[in-house]
């Protein structure tokens, strides 16, 4: 029964369908008996259930349905959204990250440190000396101008410049806090171009140590203090660059009266107008000199011109304080300094080396002052003085300046030029009232 069931033909429902054949058309003739078929090939591929494959083959065209498509388009919507909401986020997460580290952004910087400087360096001496060091506002009948003074007792005495105070009507002194008050005029010399301003009821008042020009050499470091163009409390730092560096400086009113005479200690510290009067101090904060003129670029002659107007080009000079000092405490005794004098008329219109008396002094009064220094030490008229106390001078403006970096009293040691001949004579200066 099984050996029949498998020799059957496979049922025609799970074959496809023969694809129509055309008849062929019946030759003439007598009909032809129809070729005997085999079974199995009539029939068809047979069905195999235990075969590798099923007999269906799977249908590539287009699903009437649609829905794999759908399906499809769904999952490209779903992952595109994804993707935009992703790099939303990013975006947004990656401003904020800029912001914050933006807002957090620190740069290096080094640590605060000890403020504290090495007394004898430019900061140390400065930090010394400022509050000792005063700016003055004057206004005088022709105007207005700025200078600079240092505090030199507790009484409240302020020594300053001459040219800075001459026209004073009102005086301000500004101190280093930033404390203003009224000054009041001690007394002034035109000659060494020194002033002494008095305050009153200023406490707390921090002078400045004088130290001594004799031991200042070439080369030693200062410090100068001042207000150069109403810029209170400047500090510019140089050398000496020169010392005995002798200069005139004023003569704005024309008659001599107003001349300075400096045997002067010379810097490149910058000097400005509104320096003068201001301290020229050594490595441990004395003062060594009082800032007084500058050369200007545009200054003409040997003379040197105060520092009023323009500006520096690195040549400062300054009153050496032993001059400053001893002219101060004549002016704080007496409101006058005096002059040390030898008692002679010189001819300044001289142009030979050194300095020549003149045959004939003012109004006919005869050129050596009769039982002066001069006459005792036995100065003529018409005799060359070459040199003082060794030291050789050019003309009448460097033996004045000469003899003013002395005291009155002082011994001295001319070199006097006569018929040809050197001769050497000892004289001891005198004393007259200054202007």
């Amino acid at each position: 029964m099984a050996d029949q069931q498998q020799s059957d033909t496979a049922p025609t429902w799970w074959s496809r369908p023969a694809a129509p054949q055309a008849e062929p058309e019946a030759a003439p003739g007598p009909a032809a008996e129809p070729a005997p078929q085999d079974p199995e090939a009539a029939a068809g591929p047979g069905y195999d259930p235990w075969g590798e494959q099923p007999l269906q083959v799977v249908d590539q065209g287009k699903a009437t349905g649609g829905g794999h498509v759908v399906r499809m388009r769904h999952a490209l919507a779903l992952g595109l959204g994804i993707a935009l909401l992703a790099g939303g986020i990013g975006g947004w997460l990656g401003v904020l990250a800029e912001r914050q580290s933006s807002t957090r952004l620190e740069l290096p910087q080094a640590a605060v440190e000890n403020k504290g400087r090495a007394p004898e360096s430019v900061a140390g001496i400065a930090a010394t000396a400022l509050p000792g060091v005063v700016t003055l506002h004057v206004r005088g009948s022709t105007g207005s101008g700025t200078g600079t003074g240092f505090v030199l007792d507790g009484q409240g005495h302020i020594l300053t410049n001459n040219h800075v105070v001459s026209d004073a009507k009102d005086i301000t002194v500004t101190f280093s806090t930033g404390e203003s008050v009224t000054a009041e005029l001690v007394g002034r010399d035109s000659g060494y171009d020194l002033a002494v301003v008095k305050v009153e009821g200023v406490r707390g008042l921090q002078p400045l140590s004088l130290g001594n020009s004799e031991n200042v050499k070439v080369g030693d470091p200062v410090v100068a203090i001042g207000a150069p163009f109403d810029l209170s409390n400047t500090v510019t730092a140089g050398i000496i660059s020169a010392t005995g560096r002798p200069i005139t400086a004023g003569g704005d009113k024309g008659d001599g009266s107003d001349i300075s005479y400096v045997d002067a200690l010379q810097t490149d510290a910058p000097i400005n107008p509104g320096n003068s009067g201001g301290p020229l101090l050594d490595a441990k904060a004395r003062v060594i000199g009082i800032n007084s003129a500058i050369r200007g670029a545009d200054a003409g002659g040997d003379g040197a011109e105060r520092a009023k107007q323009s500006g520096s080009i690195g040549l400062g000079f300054a009153i050496p304080v032993n001059q400053g000092k001893r002219v101060a405490e004549e002016l704080i005794r007496t409101g006058r300094a005096t002059h040390p004098v030898i008692g002679v008329t010189l001819d300044m219109e001289y142009t030979g080396d050194g300095a020549r008396v003149a045959a004939k002094g003012e109004g006919g009064k005869p050129a050596v002052t009769p039982d002066g220094p001069g006459a005792r030490a036995g100065i003529q008229g018409g005799d060359v003085i070459t040199k003082v106390d060794g030291v050789r001078v050019h003309g009448g403006d460097e033996l004045v300046i000469k003899i003013r970096a002395h005291r009155p009293g002082d011994p001295l040691t001319l070199t006097v030029l006569r018929d040809g001949r050197e001769r050497t004579l000892e004289l001891v200066l005198g004393s007259a009232n200054g202007s």
